[in-house]
């Protein structure tokens, strides 16, 4: 195809696309962007969840080591998807809400050297701290052996997963979110067989253990960064990917909004590490089973954030555009669907919870803890759903100091009286149960209220840039 009628069929695809975001039904165009994105994350779950699925035959010990290890990877993986890369997907929506591609197109490359530099941190602080923190959460031992084996393969691709994460947020702000999906569907194709033939060895390829699994992750991210590069430097992407001086009121346009939700996302994080090392002050089937079940709590993620996705990107349009009204609305339509989809499965979990629990382990002890995890948890995940979906909102809209303290708040509740129950009064796990439970149903209500209650929110909010 010739390069001018590349270039008209992707302007084609951006007005067809804004104008659904504008004006069009919002239920319909809502899952018509978080669909694929929705099936990106799942399969991105369904990866870690086959990587512990695969690593529990190498034993608890392996799968406590990576449970260890499995916060840091989330705060890496929500922090580059909904942290920064939720303020690279809101500034990429607001500047062409507000007709601005050249500064939208422009904000890809700025979302690139933020990926690089993030990812080198990431690297270097899992070898710097890593030992001191896994240690801290109780790992000792064989334990704390599978935790930095794991931890050392896993980060020495930080580079690539940020700029996967990146990349795909940017072309999400832009409304493109089929190729995202297609380049992640395809590796993970390859990585789902490939992971246990690193972990067990296949043919040429050595028993590898526990490293095997955080190689195969990293293979993926590789090969999906360099795809990912391949399409939009071929100038069909509905972003433009080319050198240009580098703009510290991009770098703003991204981070204003990129940096609060990063710290969000390490608040988020912070729990779960406090909470892990509560957890694990009861035992390793106790660690064991917590980590198993919790990790349905990250199952919901890639549901929520598909949805979240959509209405941040919607939501950012209509502000860039000037139409608070329907921002708002999309932003309602958004939060009924997290609350319905969580509803349901925190109900299902609730009452048939050793149908997750099952699929890892069959020791009674693991099981037993995370049962009465999900018996306690799972009914309260609705209103959680909710307010993560609003929280997206606030992030299109540009204003996410309250969900930011939403997320404060339940850090407070959560993992803070949690802990100080567990540590320093010798509470019991339905206890600690109890209290993560209340946390996240706090979190909820201030997000919900604070959209509902705020009467700027969804108004125009643009950083001024020097490109049109």
């Amino acid at each position: 195809m010739p390069a001018a009628e590349k270039a008209a069929h992707a302007n084609d695809a951006k007005a067809r696309m804004r104008h659904a975001m504008e004006h069009g039904p919002i239920v319909p165009t809502m899952f018509r962007l978080a669909l694929p994105t929705v099936s990106v994350l799942v399969v991105q779950t369904l990866v870690s969840v086959a990587e512990t699925f695969y690593v529990s035959f190498l034993g608890t010990t392996a799968i406590a080591g990576v449970s260890l290890v499995f916060p840091v990877v989330m705060l890496m993986t929500m922090m580059s998807n909904g942290g920064i890369g939720g303020g690279v997907s809101s500034a990429v929506a607001r500047e062409i809400g507000a007709g601005r591609q050249k500064a939208a197109d422009a904000l890809l490359l700025h979302a690139i050297v933020l990926a690089v530099g993030l990812g080198l941190l990431f690297t270097a602080g899992a070898l710097i701290f890593g030992p001191d923190l896994y240690r801290s959460l109780g790992g000792h031992g064989a334990i704390l052996t599978a935790a930095l084996t794991y931890s050392a393969f896993l980060f020495a691709g930080a580079v690539p997963i940020w700029l996967v994460n990146l990349i795909a947020s940017a072309l999400r702000g832009a409304g493109d979110v089929k190729v995202p999906a297609l380049v992640t569907l395809g590796g993970a194709a390859i990585l789902i067989p490939l992971s246990p033939a690193f972990i067990f060895g296949f043919g040429p390829l050595p028993r590898m253990g526990v490293a095997g699994a955080g190689i195969a992750v990293c293979t993926y991210y590789v090969v999906a960064g360099i795809v990912l590069v391949a399409y939009l430097a071929s100038g069909r992407a509905t972003l433009l990917l080319r050198i240009a001086p580098l703009e510290l009121r991009l770098f703003r346009l991204i981070l204003g909004v990129g940096l609060l939700a990063a710290v969000g996302t390490l608040q988020t994080n912070i729990t779960v590490v406090l909470l892990t090392g509560a957890a694990g002050s009861f035992g390793t089937a106790a660690l064991a089973g917590y980590g198993i079940a919790s990790r349905l709590d990250y199952l919901l993620v890639p549901l929520l954030f598909g949805i979240g996705a959509a209405v941040l990107t919607m939501v950012g349009t209509n502000v860039g555009a000037g139409k608070a009204a329907r921002a708002r609305r999309i932003a309602w339509v958004g939060a009924a669907a997290g609350f319905l989809l969580t509803g349901i499965i925190g109900a299902v979990a609730a009452v048939f919870p050793q149908a997750w629990l099952g699929l890892f382990t069959h020791d009674p002890a693991v099981a037993g803890t995370g049962t009465l995890y999900l018996r306690i948890v799972a009914p309260f995940y609705t209103v959680f759903g909710a307010g993560f979906v609003l929280y997206f909102a606030c992030q299109g809209a540009g204003r996410i100091a309250w969900p930011f303290l939403a997320g404060t708040a339940r850090l407070l509740v959560s993992a803070g009286l949690g802990w100080l129950a567990v540590m320093h009064y010798s509470a019991g796990l339905n206890t600690l149960f109890g209290v993560i439970a209340a946390g996240s149903v706090i979190y909820g209500i201030i997000t919900i209220a604070f959209v509902a209650l705020s009467p700027r929110w969804g108004q125009r909010r643009l950083a001024k840039t020097s490109l049109a």
